[in-house]
């Protein structure tokens, strides 16, 4: 089930260590197999880590299930793109879950390659954007090949990849395999190596307690698992002279009783099996997914006759752009894309017209081989000489765009990725996409989980990324068409598509495809009719905080503001303070940072007994004036730099739009669209979102946001603890 949980909070450790943090990992380092407030039975096979106590395979004896209660159950797909994000945000909020994995091995080859704008801004949220960036093939440029007048290919346009000035970071292309250390990684730091994948399980049911959804206490998800052995968690490759690995086995080519045959088969002489009690369950597990099927949701849309292979190779030819992004369109043959990857490796996503559905609307895959679609691509590409010696994976897909119905049941069991949106690879949205799901999610479910959020902002996530996957379809109803369609002849030619309506199309989409188009409608973590719009038009409420260059004040060092707002679990309370030397606004700001520090605020209702101030919300300011003016002690109250009797004043927290030695000027106020003079007040999401615009003495709106979603736990431990 896929490696499809993006996000969940990746560093709470902040905040953890004052929810009980201390007994609880006493527990971690036990791991006897007792988990948050309620004890498992010592006889337990699953200890905190939810691991098995021995790396031994499972003996293919019938065991009674033992019986485990965690918080969170996440359930991914091999071969989708890697969701591990909710496991950061849970490790550092000290929660036990359940990761499962029915293969018995990470990606090693092949699958999603393409990590687009938005997905970088998370994965440098998340602390290693830097570790993709250094190893991934950055892409740069998209050349078009289109049939001239005699029928052969030529370079007809070339396009920036990525919208200029859209983010700081710009697509690129790494290895799914290298993407999910950098997950695997990420856990094993923030959960101090006591969370691990657990491979080779399979679920076998799943049951909601319906009348125990509403209980904040209670497990109401019950899975049951199997251990298989490695036979059985090893998937089948499709048969071939060149041994090349290949994808078939998870490709929508596949039938879908491929999950049920395989738990079939071994009922009889099962391994270890497993019972967990859950609070929240997620399936990541792809588009065939198990957990859809069990509440019984379906995907709706359809399927086209358009079937493409997918080649990774190190090739040797003679065509100019192999190395460039390219998209080819042939006068009869078909259509391709190139996709230049790491290592001197390239993607050909090649339309194969030789290959076509049965009266079943489904095409035979034993039929469709590495020589099938390499003869396809030449044939594309004609009259330049393609070849290759090295094969790195192969496979085939038909191209076909559906939507969930549902995005989740009673809030308790959430489906993710491509268990509730399928379409085309070619535009690198499948692994992207379902990342942002999760980065949607894992905060919120990590929050309420903890006792710091109210259940009610739950179903936003299904509010929020059902009209994104809907979108998603649209868009790629569109691209792909118009991808596989026929260049038209000339302008007579009605059944040919137009190549100057595929180009429009391709520029249109760019944006999209990035990722950072996304604008949330209103819902208890968006406040668009509360909010001042007009006050920062940079910053529209719905949408990602943008990022631009800004100095800090103690130290002159120049940030992009987005480097700031981590992916810790924590909101964002953005003071832009103006020009803070005028007098007039010196006076707002203090008045405003009053009320904020105040002993009844907002700020402190939700900050747990003997936690830091900004556990739960962190106050940053930009301000306007000249740095070398302006003096942080003197200038600007304690509130915005809180001070810690062990480590002094926090030097990090407040900013200035001001040029800096050697890096230029952001200029982020102009970029923000917010006046010098008085400046405004923005909330953040945990996930970067703008979620409320005021003004500095609307401090009761900016309150009305926060009681809205998070609960009061001034002066009580969370969870008990």
């Amino acid at each position: 089930m896929t490696l499809t949980l993006r996000h969940l909070i990746a560093d709470m450790q902040r905040v953890s260590k004052y929810f009980g943090s201390k007994q609880w990992r006493a527990q971690e380092k036990d791991v006897s197999g007792r988990g948050s407030s309620t004890p498992v039975s010592d006889s337990s096979n699953v200890s905190a880590t939810n691991e098995t106590s021995s790396g031994e395979a499972p003996q293919q004896t019938a065991v009674e299930p033992s019986d485990n209660n965690v918080d969170v159950s996440v359930k991914p797909h091999r071969g989708d793109p890697p969701d591990f994000r909710p496991l950061i945000v849970l490790a550092d909020s000290l929660l036990v879950l359940v990761q499962q994995d029915k293969r018995n091995a990470k990606v090693f080859s092949g699958q999603a390659d393409g990590l687009q704008c938005r997905s970088l801004e998370i994965f440098d949220s998340l602390g290693f954007a830097d570790r993709a960036w250094k190893e991934a093939n950055h892409m740069i440029e998209i050349c078009m090949w289109n049939p001239g007048p005699d029928g052969t290919i030529r370079r007809s346009d070339r396009i920036p990849d990525t919208i200029v000035g859209l983010s700081r970071f710009q697509q690129i292309v790494l290895h799914q395999g290298r993407i999910e250390r950098f997950f695997l990684d990420n856990i094993k730091k923030h959960s101090k190596d006591t969370i691990r994948v657990e491979r080779g399980v399979l679920p076998t049911s799943l049951t909601i307690d319906e009348p125990g959804v509403d209980k904040n206490d209670g497990y109401p998800v019950t899975v049951t698992l199997r251990h298989l052995t490695e036979e059985e968690s090893t998937p089948k490759q499709q048969t071939s002279a060149s041994k090349v690995p290949d994808g078939l086995f998870r490709s929508n080519l596949a039938k879908d009783e491929d999950d049920a045959a395989l738990a079939n088969g071994f009922k009889a002489g099962a391994g270890k099996a497993e019972t967990v009690h859950a609070k929240y369950v997620i399936g990541c597990d792809g588009a065939r997914s198990w957990t859809r099927r069990q509440l019984g949701f379906e995907l709706e849309g359809d399927s086209t006759d358009y079937i493409w292979g997918v080649m990774d190779i190190i090739p040797i030819t003679d065509f100019p752009d192999i190395r460039m992004r390219c998209a080819i369109h042939s006068a009869d043959d078909g259509s391709l894309m190139v996709i230049p990857r790491e290592n001197r490796l390239v993607r050909l996503y090649i339309q194969l017209k030789e290959a076509t559905p049965d009266a079943s609307g489904r095409a035979d895959r034993s039929k469709i081989t590495p020589d099938l679609i390499f003869g396809a691509a030449r044939r594309i590409l004609k009259p330049y000489k393609l070849d290759y010696e090295y094969c790195d994976w192969w496979t085939a897909y038909q191209i076909g765009q559906r939507v969930g119905t549902d995005f989740s049941s009673h809030n308790r069991v959430f489906l993710a990725g491509d268990a509730v949106h399928t379409h085309s690879p070619k535009a690198g949205q499948g692994m992207n996409v379902s990342m942002q799901d999760t980065f949607n999610l894992g905060w919120k479910v990590a929050l309420v989980a903890k006792g710091i959020a109210k259940r009610s902002i739950l179903s936003t996530y299904g509010d929020e990324r059902r009209q994104v996957a809907r979108d998603l379809i649209e868009f790629d109803h569109r691209f792909s068409r118009l991808f596989s369609g026929r260049p038209a002849k000339d302008v007579m030619d009605a059944e040919g598509v137009s190549m100057e309506l595929f180009k429009d199309a391709f520029l249109k989409g760019n944006l999209f495809a990035s990722g950072l188009s996304v604008n949330y409608a209103g819902n208890n973590l968006v406040t668009k009719q509360d909010s001042d719009a007009l006050l920062a038009k940079g910053l529209p409420v719905g949408m990602r905080f943008n990022s631009f260059k800004v100095l800090n004040q103690a130290d002159g060092r120049p940030w992009h503001f987005q480097e700031r707002l981590k992916a810790d679990g924590r909101f964002r309370v953005v003071l832009f303070a103006g020009n803070i030397l005028h007098p007039e606004q010196k006076a707002r700001v203090d008045k405003f940072c009053s009320e904020l520090d105040g002993p009844h605020s907002f700020l402190r209702r939700v900050t747990p007994l003997g936690a830091p101030i900004d556990s739960i919300i962190e106050v940053l300011t930009i301000h306007s004036s000249k740095r070398t003016e302006t003096e942080l002690l003197r200038d600007f109250p304690d509130i915005l730099h809180p001070f810690d009797k062990h480590n002094g004043w926090d030097y990090n927290k407040v900013f200035v739009d001001d040029e800096s030695y050697h890096e230029g000027f952001g200029d982020a106020y102009n970029n923000y669209g917010v006046d010098k003079q008085c400046g405004c007040v923005v909330a953040v999401r945990p996930d970067q979102y703008v979620a409320w615009v005021g003004m500095l003495d609307d401090i009761g709106g900016l309150q009305e946001y926060f009681e809205g979603c998070l609960l009061e736990i001034n002066g009580v431990r969370v969870n008990g603890h």
